[in-house]
């Protein structure tokens, strides 16, 4: 299998309110540029569109070393608590609901195509890829 990288971020100016995401697909060198928005939306429905975008514009299957400075995306994946809401009918451990099953369910999808590495990076920090996919995804908002 061929291995990318795979950059994204979301932002909402409110939360809830207008929001952003953005991603960045890199292969062999090569990079793709993806973003879009939502008039109402909140942070952590961004953050999940970034990522189920840059998988779903993959047209095989992958390894995928995704980078993200999102807690709730990497630990709702890498520690398996969204595969366990889902189980559990969206219900997280405590029998509250689990917020975003909608996105979850898409994105735990995609993860049965593609091999995913969870790399959590520090927000506005030095990840360069990291920054330009909060660019990508403030401009959205704007708009």
């Amino acid at each position: 299998m061929k291995t990318v990288t795979l950059y994204t971020d979301g932002a909402c100016s409110g939360n809830p309110g207008p929001g952003g995401w953005g991603a960045i697909l890199e292969f062999n060198g090569a990079e793709k540029e993806l973003s879009g928005g939502e008039e109402s939306t909140t942070n952590n429905r961004m953050e999940l569109t970034a990522v189920i975008a840059g998988l779903s514009a993959l047209k095989e299957p992958c390894i995928v070393e995704l980078y993200s400075d999102s807690k709730y995306v990497i630990d709702g994946l890498s520690k398996g608590w969204a595969e366990s809401w889902r189980k559990n009918g969206w219900k997280k451990a405590d029998k509250k609901p689990a917020l975003n099953p909608d996105l979850w369910g898409k994105l735990l999808d995609l993860t049965h195509i593609h091999t995913l590495r969870y790399h959590w990076v520090k927000g506005h920090a030095e990840n360069e890829k990291n920054n330009r996919c909060d660019e990508l995804a403030v401009a959205q908002y704007k708009k």
